[in-house]
């Protein structure tokens, strides 16, 4: 079920990421969705497990309010199909 996400969300990735996102925003890849993190911290600490890590900064609710929907699991993760560039903050 669609749910209301906060006004910006995070997402930690690798350094060496970041000339394919800048291109085509982030994809699930092998996932079935995005994961994004309610905190700075927590991403930094998910994007550390692969390699140098970078934090990016999502609007996730000016995403929700063009019709692009968030779940949130169990565990808090945000999770999304993808997110477009114009909604990612370096």
């Amino acid at each position: 079920m669609a749910k209301l996400p906060p006004e910006f969300l995070y997402h930690g990735t690798a350094t060496r990421f970041m000339e394919s996102i800048q291109k085509v925003g982030l994809l699930p890849g092998s996932r079935q969705y995005v994961h994004l993190s309610q905190d700075e911290q927590t991403a930094l600490a998910v994007g550390q497990r692969h390699g140098k890590s970078v934090v990016l900064k999502i609007k996730a609710l000016l995403k929700y309010e063009q019709g692009l929907h968030f779940f949130q699991a169990e565990n808090d993760v945000w999770l999304t199909n993808a997110v477009p560039t114009l909604f990612i903050i370096e």
